[in-house]
């Protein structure tokens, strides 16, 4: 990978953006983006926009969204330890025993989500996993009143995990979800910036907010920008590694490229064009089908005022949701090639619709 891409790939998914807290993540990708677009803008909420060729047609949406899972402080007890409320799906079982972040008005607060020693624990032979209410975070303050001097109930709550390089170009992180989409739809306007073809196409970049507490961002932005067509990019299961069923969950596998998803909110002349492209700039694709949603803000922007052409490319991801998630950066840099074909190839006046 490119080093300069690389730089901002470990700094923005070291960048804490807990989805309603993502400004911190914004800036970093606004940063980067800015000199490729032709302006960039934010709405109320944070969702950030770069344009390039602005006021061609149609407008093409490039999207992902720029929030991490993370938690809220919840309650502070006597003792002053603090009880948390989850912000997007974090699995309270394997957030035990973790150093995280509290981001206060005045500053992080380092903290550590407590753990009972297995030698008190002995007597209990049916131990059941930990709810998120259960967790309570030490952050060494001796009661209440010392904690709210700190803290405050509200205040977002990150694991400290960061970026790091394993071998084999793979690549380890608390918070690929989703800050590879957010990475790809910024190296795609670089790499349309660089190319000696220019899109005829109006393309927009769009670093949207909240999608893990209830795909909002995407709902807002789709709805003001009104484009003819959407990309969206986000992670993917792998289920290459043992226990995970493939009969139930499909065959994708890092290191093999890309996942295009069939179905339900991807139109299909959207993911033809999208797999002429991949075949002409031979890049590898992996195909996943879905049932009544994708999980992801294509479930939305697709439906938006009365519908808007959208297919889905997604990242595959180990150990989603996990201080560990795992994905291989040669998958990663075929995606914003992806993207940028695709918005090449779009002519003026173009519409996408279903023949009949």
């Amino acid at each position: 990978m490119r080093t300069e891409s690389l730089q901002f790939l470990q700094r923005l998914v070291n960048t804490p953006s807990p989805s309603g807290q993502e400004v911190r993540g914004q800036r970093v990708w606004r940063e980067y983006v800015g000199p490729f677009a032709d302006e960039t803008f934010s709405d109320a909420y944070g969702n950030t926009v770069a344009v390039l060729n602005k006021g061609g047609t149609p407008r093409v949406m490039l999207a992902a969204h720029a929030d991490e899972i993370a938690m809220a402080v919840n309650y502070l007890d006597d003792d002053g330890y603090v009880y948390v409320r989850r912000l997007g799906g974090v699995d309270a079982a394997i957030t035990k025993a973790q150093r995280v972040t509290i981001h206060t008005a005045n500053g992080p607060v380092r903290g550590v989500v407590g753990n009972v020693a297995p030698h008190l624990m002995k007597e209990e032979s049916d131990r059941k996993p930990p709810k998120i209410q259960d967790l309570f975070i030490d952050i060494g303050a001796p009661s209440r009143k010392e904690a709210a001097q700190l803290i405050r109930i509200g205040d977002p709550i990150t694991l400290n995990d960061e970026f790091e390089l394993l071998r084999n170009d793979l690549a380890v992180a608390r918070a690929f979800d989703n800050r590879v989409g957010t990475f790809a739809v910024a190296e795609a306007m670089r790499l349309l910036r660089e190319s000696k073809v220019k899109p005829r196409a109006e393309v927009c970049a769009v670093s949207n907010i909240m999608e893990e507490v209830g795909l909002l961002g995407a709902r807002q932005i789709a709805y003001s920008l009104k484009p003819e067509v959407a990309l969206v990019v986000d992670v993917t299961h792998a289920t290459d590694y043992p226990t995970v069923s493939k009969t139930q969950h499909g065959d994708i596998r890092i290191g093999k490229g890309p996942a295009l998803t069939h179905g339900g909110c991807n139109h299909p002349a959207v993911v033809a064009r999208l797999e002429q492209i991949a075949k002409q700039q031979k890049i590898p694709l992996q195909h996943e089908a879905m049932s009544a949603t994708s999980g992801t803000d294509t479930d939305v922007i697709f439906w938006t005022r009365g519908g808007i052409a959208s297919a889905l490319i997604s990242l595959p991801n180990r150990y989603m949701h996990s201080p560990v998630e795992i994905v291989s950066l040669k998958d990663l840099e075929q995606i914003p090639r992806l993207l940028a074909g695709f918005a090449l190839s779009v002519k003026p006046g173009e519409s996408f619709t279903v023949k009949i």
